[in-house]
């Protein structure tokens, strides 16, 4: 399912998403998809990468790609450098983040906080503790008073199993404070609330900006309701062949899976087409 054939725009960046797009779902890193990202440079159109995670979770994916940067955390609310430098970062206001605690607290889901580069935890007995450890690239620190990180937590994660309560609380979210925050979910389980300018479609815009290209020349691959903000801006957007029926709808073009390399078929498919003639 797509939005139809592809535009005929010339392109020359390429974002893609991380889990669930770029990385199987042990998170794993396809080598055709690294081979497809490193043949698009050679051509002369860079990557980079836009995701929930922190930057500590995508800085060894981007050295293993070789990209240069800058690329952007936090569901873009981040934008960093290869060195870790911070070029900007939207954080929630401490009043909102204190909301947003008080409504996820609850049985049923887990409490996660990211601030001051740490990734806090209420408890070390959840079952996606793994993977996020994977994905984050830093190990879990057990907090409960996250009160006192007035005003500089990154990200709030809301992590249930119980997808249909989940799905109620992002709509009891959004209706609190939707319009100082963005509320999307990054996976099924996990309920991201981050700055209200934390989100893809300004992440890709401030990528297109960092990358002296335009908007319309951006392909961005992706798999899930939090990458809809950026497939709304991109030239060109492809969505994963697991994504939900609703992000393919939305997208120019499907691919196949995270797991059967699906952003090497973007790219071979969907983008080298498109790659300006020397």
């Amino acid at each position: 399912m797509s939005r139809g054939e592809p535009p005929a725009e010339e392109i020359r960046l390429l974002v893609s998403d991380i889990d669930g797009t770029l990385v199987r779902d042990d998170k794993s890193l396809p080598e055709v998809n690294r081979d497809a990202i490193l043949g698009l440079a050679v051509a002369g159109v860079p990557t980079t990468l836009i995701s929930s995670r922190p930057p500590s979770g995508m800085l060894a994916l981007a050295a293993a790609l070789r990209l240069t940067g800058p690329f952007a955390a936090f569901n873009g609310g981040t934008l960093f450098d290869p060195d870790g430098g911070i070029r900007f970062a939207h954080r929630l206001e401490a009043a909102d983040a204190a909301a947003m605690l008080r409504l996820i607290n609850r049985p049923g889901v887990t409490p996660w906080v990211y601030a001051d580069g740490e990734w806090f935890v209420s408890g070390l007995d959840n079952p996606h503790l793994a993977r996020e450890r994977l994905a984050a690239g830093v190990q879990p620190v057990i907090r409960n008073d996250f009160a006192s990180l007035d005003g500089r937590i990154d990200k709030i994660v809301g992590v249930s199993d119980d997808h249909e309560l989940l799905a109620r609380l992002e709509e009891r979210a959004k209706s609190m404070i939707g319009t100082r925050a963005t509320v999307a979910r990054s996976q099924l389980y996990y309920l991201d609330i981050t700055h209200r300018l934390a989100n893809k479609g300004d992440g890709i815009a401030a990528l297109a900006q960092a990358f002296g290209v335009e908007l319309t020349q951006v392909a961005a691959l992706g798999d899930m309701a939090n990458d809809l903000p950026m497939f709304a801006r991109a030239g060109l957007s492809v969505a994963m062949g697991q994504a939900p029926a609703s992000v393919r709808t939305a997208a120019n073009a499907t691919a196949a899976t995270n797991n059967e390399g699906g952003v090497a078929e973007a790219v071979t498919r969907f983008v080298r087409p498109r790659i300006p003639r020397a």
